[in-house]
């Protein structure tokens, strides 16, 4: 009997030396067990076979959380050749118009019935920068949002926190939907004609969580500590990690060090959107659950007479934009200048072109009036 290594070949890694163990215990059962070669581990081809299955399966995770990551850089798109990426991109707006172009269509649509505006903060209302905790909304912005929320049931939809987003906003006048729409919160009392007669809206349908939220914070802040450029933000009932400055070279080593955090709490759940990772709190919860609870709070639960426009540029947006899609209500609007998968029915390219949509949305209104 010859005693040899058993290797097993793998596609991406090569080949691995795995133990030193004759020919007879390789090919027929044995009652008893091979000596060890020294330096060398003892496992059986099962258990290799299962671990290699595991690792496989994880690194197919990975590179599909690292593909993701990229997909969420529209500047990827632009390394396409430029005939595909205008032609893709023309494809997408016949399928997805602007909503500028298409207004007078909308308005009809919506005539008759109570316009209620929901819309996303960031890259909606304020661009998307580096710096999450500089993303300012212009002066022009705030006049406009002010105008809408008098002539319009209005409510920030956000996955910020509402202390965060309002530091930002500064509208007494509007709902807010903090945390992913965990954190609602109705429009200061007397600031609001359509809340004067109703009870004050406060739900936080994820109360439980937040000390958990809370440790899982000081634990992400840790891990990513050493990655340069990452930002961890606490959303009170929610988590973001941002990896807006961090190297592309590093985001395969972020994305680990996150899920080895988030994967210790199995009642938590890791999703991503524009270079941010997500953390939440596994509840039937979500903008789309949000802008359902605020159309009832108004009053407009299962109502025909309720025209809603959910404005938003994010993965996390689509619940709402599916949400209008099954209740035939209304639209969805997506803020995009590239081809992306989603529910809404039209779209704009920036928070200028948002601006222009909701100043005709108001200047049709007075004219109503």
């Amino acid at each position: 009997m010859v005693s040899q290594n058993v290797v097993v070949s793998d596609a991406k890694t090569g080949i691995i030396t795995v133990s030193a163990v004759s020919n007879s215990s390789v090919f027929t059962p044995s009652a008893q067990k091979p000596p060890t070669a020294p330096g060398y581990i003892s496992i059986s081809k099962k258990k290799l076979l299962k671990n290699l299955e595991i690792n496989g399966a994880q690194s197919q995770r990975l590179t599909s959380w690292v593909d993701s990551m990229r997909a969420s850089s529209p500047t990827h798109l632009k390394s396409l050749p430029s005939l595909s990426a205008q032609e893709e991109l023309n494809s997408w707006i016949k399928r997805h118009p602007s909503a500028l172009d298409m207004f007078e269509r909308i308005i009809e649509a919506a005539r008759g019935k109570q316009i209620v505006m929901f819309l996303d903060y960031d890259g909606t209302l304020s661009p998307i920068v580096d710096d999450p905790d500089r993303a300012f909304m212009s002066s022009k912005m705030r006049r406009t949002v002010k105008k809408m929320a008098k002539s319009f049931p209005t409510s920030i939809v956000t996955g910020r926190c509402i202390d965060k987003v309002y530091s930002f906003v500064k509208l007494a006048e509007l709902y807010y939907a903090g945390s992913h729409g965990m954190d609602i919160k109705g429009p200061t009392k007397g600031f609001s004609r359509y809340n004067k007669d109703k009870p004050s809206v406060l739900y936080q349908p994820a109360g439980d969580f937040l000390p958990m939220i809370d440790e899982v914070y000081k634990q992400l802040v840790e891990k990513t500590k050493p990655t340069a450029g990452a930002k961890v933000e606490n959303n009170k009932f929610c988590l973001s990690v941002h990896f807006r400055c961090v190297d592309e070279k590093k985001w395969s080593e972020l994305a680990l060090k996150v899920r080895s955090v988030v994967q210790k709490y199995p009642t938590l759940k890791l999703s991503q959107g524009r270079k941010v990772f997500e953390i939440r709190p596994m509840v039937k919860w979500d903008k789309g659950k949000a802008l359902e609870f605020l159309l009832e709070s108004l009053g407009f639960e299962n109502s025909n007479e309720v025209f809603p426009i959910y404005i938003g540029d994010d993965k996390t947006d689509e619940d709402a934009f599916k949400l209008l899609r099954e209740r035939e209500q209304g639209f969805g609007i997506l803020v995009s200048k590239f081809p992306k998968d989603t529910s809404a029915s039209y779209s704009l390219q920036d928070p200028p072109e948002v601006m222009d949509f909701l100043r005709r949305l108001v200047e049709w209104k007075q004219t109503q009036q």
